[in-house]
């Protein structure tokens, strides 16, 4: 890739250790991040629950960095003006939990933060052809959404190339964010693909030094900035 492009380290809070949440977030702070990843499941979309909307405003308060909020819900559309309103930044909804994708997308706007789509790892980049034209991002997930920790789905390295081509051919200005299983392993295979917001959960806040882990990640993607 020989533009400019903005590489963005995501650490996921999923993994996290909650009971010292603000030191862990001082910690990435420092190390770096650009935004905080924040996944709100439903125990019902997915197969497990996690936090909501009090969790998203307390972490909005203690934080610089914009919340990027990953709403792994059905209905999604009911709730994600709410996460805006909470402090999110950046709101992203699931393209198969969701059959009024574009009204959705329309009110995450409005409310005033960037909007984007998820696709799971058996759904089509064509699934959002005709949605990409209303995003600021779209988030490829490259493990099964639900659980922190899983090993990362290879075929998603082509899924993020093909995605990229297809931003590019429609001339939009799309990033491409990519969630699950990266580490230092694989970081700089998912970013010459073309993706720029790379969520890591285990890789950071797993170690004893989570400021480390997010300094090594970022260096890691130094020659595409």
């Amino acid at each position: 890739m020989q533009h400019k492009r903005n590489i963005e380290i995501a650490p996921s809070i999923l993994s996290a250790d909650f009971s010292r949440l603000a030191e862990e977030i001082e910690a990435v702070e420092q190390g770096g991040a650009g935004v905080l990843h924040v996944d709100v499941m439903d125990g019902h979309f997915v197969p497990n629950i996690t936090i909501g909307l009090p969790v998203v405003k307390s972490i909005a308060k203690s934080t610089k960095l914009p919340i990027d909020a990953h709403l792994m819900i059905s209905d999604p559309g009911q709730y994600a003006a709410q996460f805006v309103s909470a402090g999110a930044k950046m709101v992203s909804v699931h393209v198969e939990a969701d059959a009024n994708l574009h009204r959705t997308l329309m009110s995450i706007k409005s409310a005033g933060a960037q909007a984007g789509v998820v696709l799971n790892p058996a759904t089509p980049v064509s699934a959002i052809e005709e949605a990409l034209q209303f995003v600021d991002y779209v988030l490829v997930m490259s493990v099964n959404p639900g659980f922190g920790g899983q090993k990362f789905i290879q075929e998603s390295v082509s899924k993020v190339r093909r995605l990229r081509q297809m931003i590019t051919e429609k001339q939009l200005e799309v990033r491409i964010e990519i969630d699950g299983g990266i580490d230092r392993s694989n970081i700089e295979t998912v970013v010459s693909a073309g993706a720029e917001i790379i969520v890591a959960g285990s890789a950071i806040f797993g170690t004893t030094d989570p400021k480390a882990a997010v300094e090594d990640l970022r260096a890691a993607t130094v020659q595409w900035v």
